[in-house]
């Protein structure tokens, strides 16, 4: 199998290709020229850089050509916060993007396409009540491109979705997005202040053989929840913690109090002319205070992706983010 990864070097992409590298596969990536590629990137992936969402229809047709199956693994993660409204930043990229990558491959006569997905958009099918994807662009955004990517592929090309939880790991040459939009903040805290929830969490290696498995024994039109371990949030933070050989007092603030925390979120990213892709407030009241478990298992045998190893991924995401802190 010729497989073309769109993201070949980002976190996702990169721990996918050198699980397909492994399984003995072909791999060219399409990548934007933002980190060196050392000895530690696989010689034998050709990269092309450029920039997708600049690219057409007809250029990306081109490069796919002679491909059997295409990774999209771009995209904003929710923890960014762009300029205001936010959907618009998150449809182009999500939407659009992917839709037009789908498309192109089709006619490149790609047979099989994975589109890297969230678990925000499983949450909303399954808690219709909470109407997630009213409230949140970016889940709005995710539940749009799965439709619309399935819909671009017709009767020609398989597309499967993969659903991602909270992934722990590290790659060369990145810093993990953990380190600024949670961890600075919890290792400069005497104490820790946190909603009583939690998420399902996954090591970056078992995604990764979770895509190649995808384009191996995935179906058309599905859509794949993956992950691994259940935590509550205090078990989260407990485990970068210690990973750190350090230890703080989590107190779980209640409901009420944590909703008017994300509505004066809200108000802060207004001032400045922002936008999270999840909404402070109901992020408050509709996520980080539930559970957001699940169980893997039938994913985890359909697609034979392994589990464990979790702490140790922790582990690696910590040394990535502070590795002053890890010097022998």
């Amino acid at each position: 199998m010729k497989i073309m990864i769109v993201g070949g070097t980002g976190f996702l992409g990169y721990h996918a290709l050198l699980v397909a590298l492994k399984r003995g596969y072909s791999v060219n990536t399409l990548a934007i020229n933002d980190i060196e590629l050392g000895d530690w990137y696989p010689k034998e992936v050709n990269v092309q850089y450029c920039d997708v969402f600049e690219l057409s229809e007809k250029n990306l047709q081109e490069r796919f050509a002679g491909h059997d199956a295409i990774l999209y693994a771009l995209g904003p993660d929710d923890r960014i916060t762009p300029p205001a409204p936010s959907y618009e930043f998150f449809h182009t990229r999500l939407v659009v993007s992917c839709e037009k990558v789908v498309i192109a491959a089709r006619k490149a006569c790609v047979k099989k396409c994975v589109v890297l997905n969230s678990y925000f958009a499983y949450f909303d099918r399954i808690w219709p009540e909470k109407e997630l994807s009213k409230h949140h662009p970016y889940i709005r955004c995710r539940v749009e491109q799965a439709e619309r990517a399935i819909a671009a592929g017709g009767d020609k090309m398989a597309v499967m979705l993969l659903e991602l939880p909270y992934i722990f790991g590290s790659m060369p040459n990145r810093i993990p997005l953990w380190k600024d939009v949670l961890l600075d903040r919890i290792i400069k805290s005497k104490i820790i202040f946190f909603p009583k929830g939690g998420t399902n969490m996954i090591a970056v290696e078992h995604v990764g053989e979770a895509i190649i498995g995808a384009l191996e024994h995935g179906e058309h039109g599905e859509r794949y929840i993956v992950g691994d371990e259940n935590h509550s949030y205090n078990e989260m933070l407990d485990m970068m913690l210690s990973a750190m050989g350090t230890y703080k007092k989590i107190i779980n603030i209640p409901r009420f109090i944590a909703v008017i925390a994300g509505s004066m979120i809200n108000k802060g990213w207004k001032k400045k002319g922002l936008e999270g892709g999840l909404d402070g407030k109901y992020l408050m009241r509709d996520i980080l205070t539930h559970n957001l478990f699940f169980d893997p298992s039938d994913t985890a045998e359909k697609l034979g992706y392994k589990r464990g190893g979790l702490k140790e991924s922790i582990v690696a995401t910590m040394r990535a983010c502070y590795p002053e802190k890890f010097e022998d």
